[in-house]
């Protein structure tokens, strides 16, 4: 690896975030000092069977922690701060530097790991604040996206200012606090030196509808609505929460909570101040049963298809207080994560069933808008900012591809533009930027067990147990006579079912005898570990010619004579 010729040289790279949308984690080392932007989860897809989240993988951080100042927060999403807890447990982070509600978020988050409590300090951070450190000066920029108090991070150096924006949308009237766009075209004026900029909606022409538009949207809809009202959004959008609970309060319906992070979005927002709602609007869940259909709002969790929220499990007939009545109307207040789309499709399917109407783009009024900027917003970043080089993150390889292209289209050298992959570093110094190599990086799957138990053989394992099914042998042997005294005994799961495949059944025992009485004559002493190797991979080619399939094959040996290595 090339990796920083100069202690002057700027490293740029990211441990997460670049060629997916999830899992942000970017570092900046300069000095021999270490900036970390963002700690985040990715949440899986359907192919990473049993696996919660996917978090970066943290050695470089572990082999450079003496060198780290701090992690810098951008804003509140799962997406980047629902790594901190794992990342806290590997790795010394010093301090973490956050900003209102997100303080109360990650401290939130930091309850369900009391362990983990003193291994670092949260530092709150406000618009106008400035931290100095050795020859980089951090400062921040308010911008708008979908949740409250979000900031872009200026690191300020002797080549320039690297401008990380965070998630970002041009919102002119936003429900919440203005952007400061003066703040940014004065930082473009005094010379950007490199602008990595969120690239979600690349592929999106245009502008992003304001938030205030849902919001009197949202209303409308509600006034028009007259059956009992369920609306699943993401947990984590305090203003769209804000505005389902004053569409509420304009129509008289009381509102019922429903999924735990959703609970706690609310109770955070609320001693925040973001959330505000008049006395007795917001009622205990259990009791929805003492108020009519139409006098009642229920707002949960579960707009991306989770199968354990609380969406989920009224579709399919498990929650244990809501139960689904004929007429009521369930609003999509959000749109698919990309490669979510499949488990909203389900979610919606199994509610149609049951007689509910379901609205998702509705005809009369907008119910989403995104939190991520489109193309003309994208373009109006790049044009205020004036970079001398361009790094596009948090996105797709296509997102960052067409971003990139709308950064040359705005001015930026097209040599001055960078795609990277998780792990490749940008160094730039007062002679360029270059391509420095590759710092270590790649996936950690976590699931309720605990953190990095699940290796990528274990999730090809479980794609091949859930398409291929199991094929198991136990197999009696005799290993001093060198002899199989009784039939193996077949165990098939997934694969073949036994009673309509006998003969089937019996060649692939046949074959299995056949090899193994072979192997035996050629071994002087019997070496069960290679035999249960070697017959492993044998059946594997012999059921695969017959079947087209690929089943898992395990072979147990039970030995009720091992052999005795005669002395010499």
């Amino acid at each position: 690896m090339d990796k920083l010729k100069s202690r002057t040289d700027i490293g740029i790279f990211a441990l997460g975030g670049m060629g997916e949308v999830g899992k942000n984690m970017y570092c900046i080392d300069y000095l021999e000092q270490l900036f970390i932007v963002d700690s985040g989860i990715l949440f899986p897809d359907e192919h990473l069977l049993g696996v919660d989240y996917v978090i970066p993988d943290f050695t470089f951080l572990k082999e450079n922690e003496h060198r780290i100042i701090g992690l810098f927060i951008t804003h509140g999403h799962e997406d980047h701060i629902g790594g901190i807890p794992f990342l806290l447990k590997k790795v010394r982070i010093p301090k973490i530097y956050a900003a209102g509600v997100t303080v109360d978020l990650i401290e939130n988050k930091l309850e369900d790991y009391p362990d983990l409590m003193n291994r670092t300090q949260i530092v709150e951070f406000k618009s106008h604040f400035e931290y100095k450190f050795r020859g980089i000066d951090v400062s921040f920029v308010r911008v708008n996206h979908s949740i409250p108090d979000t900031f872009a991070i200026v690191f300020k150096t002797e080549l320039g200012a690297i401008i990380h924006t965070g998630d970002f949308k041009i919102d002119l009237t936003p429900v919440g606090p203005s952007a400061e766009y003066a703040k940014l075209a004065n930082l473009g004026e005094e010379g950007v030196l490199c602008l990595l900029a969120d690239s979600t909606n690349a592929l999106r022409e245009g502008f992003t509808d304001s938030e205030r538009k849902i919001g009197d949207s949202i209303k409308d809809l509600f006034k028009r609505i007259e059956s009992r009202i369920i609306v699943a959004t993401f947990a984590s959008n305090m203003f769209r929460v804000q505005q389902i609970i004053e569409a509420c309060v304009e129509t008289n319906r009381k509102v019922a909570i429903f999924g735990r992070s959703m609970e706690k979005t609310i109770e955070v927002g609320q001693q925040v101040g973001y959330i505000k709602a008049p006395k007795g609007t917001i009622i205990d869940s259990s009791t929805i049963d003492n108020y009519k259909p139409e006098e009642l709002c229920l707002l949960c969790t579960g707009s991306q298809g989770e199968p354990l929220a609380a969406l989920s499990r009224v579709a399919n007939g498990s929650h244990r207080v809501i139960k689904l009545i004929p007429g009521d109307t369930i609003i999509f207040s959000s749109s698919p994560i990309p490669g979510n789309q499949e488990g909203v499709n389900r979610t919606i399917n199994q509610l149609f069933k049951k007689g509910a109407n379901i609205i998702t783009h509705s005809p009369i009024a907008d119910t989403h808008t995104t939190g991520h900027a489109s193309q003309g917003e994208l373009k109006l970043m790049l044009t205020l900012l004036k970079p001398k080089y361009f790094i596009p993150i948090h996105g797709e390889y296509r997102m960052q591809r067409v971003h990139a292209d709308l950064a040359i289209e705005t001015g930026v050298l097209p040599e001055n533009t960078f795609i990277l992959e998780n792990g490749d570093m940008v160094a730039i110094n007062d002679h360029g930027a270059r391509f420095a190599g590759h710092v270590t990086s790649g996936d950690v799957y976590i699931d309720s067990s605990g953190i990095g138990d699940i290796s990528s053989h274990l999730i090809k394992e479980r794609k091949a147990l859930s398409e291929d099914g199991m094929f198991a042998l136990i197999i009696t042997i005799d290993t001093q006579n060198k002899t199989l005294p009784i039939e193996p005994q077949v165990v098939s799961r997934g694969f073949i079912y036994m009673k309509d495949s006998e003969e089937l059944t019996k060649y692939f025992v046949d074959e299995t005898k056949k090899y193994i009485q072979a192997k035996l004559e050629e071994m002087k002493l019997v070496n069960l570990n290679l035999l249960k190797h070697d017959l492993s991979e044998e059946l594997s080619k012999i059921i695969y010619h017959k079947t087209d399939r690929k089943p898992i094959v395990i072979p147990i040996f039970m030995d009720i004579n091992p052999q005795k290595e005669k002395e010499s």
